[in-house]
């Protein structure tokens, strides 16, 4: 039986907080899903602080957001 999932040489992973397939990249991050998301250091603190893994650019994005919210941006 024929696999549907394109061969990558990049290893497909679970997004850690909704579970979707993403093709990680990090030994070509500049080309990843996830660098499209513009993070300030402060973001990715408060997004580390509470995922350990990759995550896919959707999730980047409302965690972004989520924290913007928060501290009233």
């Amino acid at each position: 039986m024929p696999s549907t999932l394109k061969h990558s040489k990049h290893e497909i992973i679970p997004c850690e907080r909704c579970n979707n397939a993403i093709e990680c990249k990090a030994n070509a991050y500049t080309k990843c899903q996830c660098s499209v998301v513009q993070l300030s250091i402060n973001e990715v603190q408060y997004i580390s602080e509470r995922y350990d893994g990759c995550l896919c650019a959707k999730c980047l994005f409302e965690l972004q957001q989520e924290y913007r919210v928060e501290i009233g941006i």
